[in-house]
């Protein structure tokens, strides 16, 4: 057991999740995440600390939590995201050491694959929404694919298992290309998972009609592949299913058109410290500010569960009264 209970909603989900942003920086600009020009980057000395990472790393472990997934904007460009992963493996909470895992574009994995895997990551996310480079480069602004292609195969390399391939599936952009990429996950030994676009980009110009839906994903490749569902699907955000009999398995993420929020067990922690129940949550607690006023531990979990007790039931993507977050995917995390 935590030393101080777990963190347990209104709605008696527990959380057993946190996704931590290193950074709000990405050396890619995704026409569904940011502006060509980019956006305002937070002033680093508002960023958190490795120091004050870990700490409240520490404090989350004593909550229950059990698994730890460093995102960005791009994590791999924080200069000692080794170091950060090594530290926060060292933590035991009371499954034993934290499970850590990296969400990443994959631009910097040839150099960093193994010293992550040696450091104590556990599993690569790695973004790849196409496999042809014109389209690459249109969708990200920038000429890379190549160093995605080769951070996959780096990753590959460590042996750590499962790979997972993350896709946002996008009308008229790379929705022709759903067979192919399942081919490439098939090829690589890697689990694929589709996204449902969702309206967390930097413009506010996301557009339900320019999302492609998971019915849509499922129906296209049902034309290509045989699809058995998975069990015990749990907390997972993706459905999964077993393609041509395994043992590559290919999961959707609608988190628009089918939530998963009764099931929920995430919250997220910003590059500048700011605690947010949910993804798509306008309000945020500002642990930063806690922590560096000398606050105690005590004062610090209270807060963290205040958060988490405010936590509401769902998204609300389809109420009428939504509205996007201000912040962008690039600086809340994934």
């Amino acid at each position: 057991m935590s030393v101080s209970g777990g963190l347990v909603d209104t709605f008696g989900r527990v959380h057993r999740d946190l996704r931590i942003s290193l950074t709000d920086r990405c050396n890619l600009r995704c026409t569904y995440c940011m502006p060509a020009e980019g956006v305002p980057w937070i002033p680093r000395p508002e960023l958190l600390t490795t120091d004050e990472i870990v700490n409240l790393a520490e404090v989350f472990a004593r909550l229950g939590i059990v698994e730890m997934r460093l995102t960005g904007g791009e994590p791999l460009l924080r200069p000692d995201v080794v170091d950060v992963v090594r530290r926060l493996a060292a933590i035991r909470g009371e499954r034993g050491p934290l499970r850590i895992s990296i969400t990443t574009n994959g631009i910097g994995l040839v150099k960093l694959a193994q010293p992550l895997a040696d450091a104590g990551l556990e599993r690569f996310n790695i973004s790849l929404d196409t496999l042809r480079p014109d389209r690459f480069s249109a969708l990200t602004r920038r000429d890379r694919l190549d160093d995605v292609l080769a951070g996959i195969e780096a990753a590959r390399a460590t042996g750590l298992k499962p790979l997972k391939i993350n896709t946002v599936a996008m009308r008229d952009t790379n929705d022709d290309e759903l067979v192919d990429l399942v081919r490439f996950a098939q090829q690589h030994e890697a689990q694929l998972r589709f996204i449902e676009q969702m309206p967390l980009d930097a413009g506010h110009i996301w557009s339900r009609v320019k999302m492609v839906t998971g019915k849509e994903i499922l129906e296209t490749l049902s034309g290509e592949f045989s699809l058995e569902p998975c069990e015990g699907r749990g907390s997972d955000p993706a459905q999964r299913f077993v393609v041509d009999g395994g043992p590559t398995t290919v999961g959707v993420i609608a988190s628009v058109t089918a939530p998963f929020c009764g099931s929920c067990d995430r919250v997220r922690l910003t590059a500048d410290g700011q605690l947010r129940n949910c993804l798509f949550a306008r309000e945020e607690s500002d642990l930063r500010s806690l922590l560096r006023s000398g606050a105690s531990v005590d004062d610090i979990e209270a807060m963290i569960r205040a958060s988490v007790t405010a936590k509401r039931a769902g998204h609300g993507i389809d109420d009428p009264g939504f509205l996007q977050p201000d912040r962008p995917m690039s600086a809340i995390g994934g």
